[in-house]
């Protein structure tokens, strides 16, 4: 199922939204800037996050940043595998984030986002702390907007690309049955992981599910936290 849009109007603009979807597309379009796939191999294991080094148990000799390695939990945010990573991830925060942003405020909102980034990324950690495989993208933030989301806005309705077969038709569904099995669907991909030799959330099958997951959780945790239902923002 693919998202188009909710139908559910916001009081302000979402600058913070917008900035965040800006610089995503600004830092992707870096990647494609660079001449081989060692400089973009180098710049990943820089910035984004690798559970062995934030471990301080890497047994390979890996490229390392000059930065501490704390800050790849913010800067991985930014940073996309390619088009159809960041092509998702942009849509769903397109969707999702203005919302969260108008009831948070544009202080809050940017707060709640890249905490809930870090958050899901410590949570990936924790389940693959050994993994040497750069982990990246800013899927985790935006499930913490999702879950968020889901809390406060259950049954606004989201349209919905539906495949059926050769047929593709578009239904609006609630809110909380849609991030309810985008949220479903990533806890059991991470449970079946937990049996794997290696981590299939992020070793195999190229998808960080535990972040996923965990961003979700942060988010409907933090977003109350910060005044989701409060009548002030």
């Amino acid at each position: 199922m693919v998202p188009l849009r909710d139908d559910n109007p916001i009081t302000i603009t979402p600058y913070v939204t917008y900035g965040l979807i800006a610089a995503n597309i600004l830092v992707f379009l870096y990647e494609l800037s660079l001449p081989d796939e060692r400089q973009l191999t180098q710049f990943f294991y820089s910035w984004a996050v690798v559970p062995c080094q934030l471990s301080n148990m890497c047994r390979v000799s890996l490229p390392v940043s000059s930065f501490p390695e704390w800050t790849t939990l913010i800067s991985s945010q930014f940073l996309h595998a390619g088009f159809l990573h960041i092509a998702g991830n942009m849509l769903f925060l397109w969707i999702f984030g203005n919302n969260v942003e108008d009831r948070l405020g544009h202080v809050k909102f940017i707060i709640f986002y890249l905490t809930c980034g870090v958050l899901a990324s410590l949570t990936q950690w924790f389940f693959s702390s050994a993994s040497a495989i750069p982990s990246l993208g800013a899927s985790g933030a935006i499930a913490g907007v999702m879950g968020a989301y889901i809390l406060r806005y259950p049954q606004a309705k989201v349209l919905t690309l539906l495949p059926l077969g050769i047929f593709i038709t578009t239904v609006r569904v609630p809110a909380f049955f849609f991030l309810g099995f985008w949220f479903a669907q990533q806890a059991l991909n991470g449970l079946a992981s937990l049996n794997a030799p290696a981590s299939v959330g992020m070793e195999s099958g190229g998808v960080a599910y535990w972040a996923h997951a965990g961003g979700f959780v942060f988010g409907a945790v933090l977003g109350p936290l910060l005044g989701l239902f409060s009548e002030d923002n």
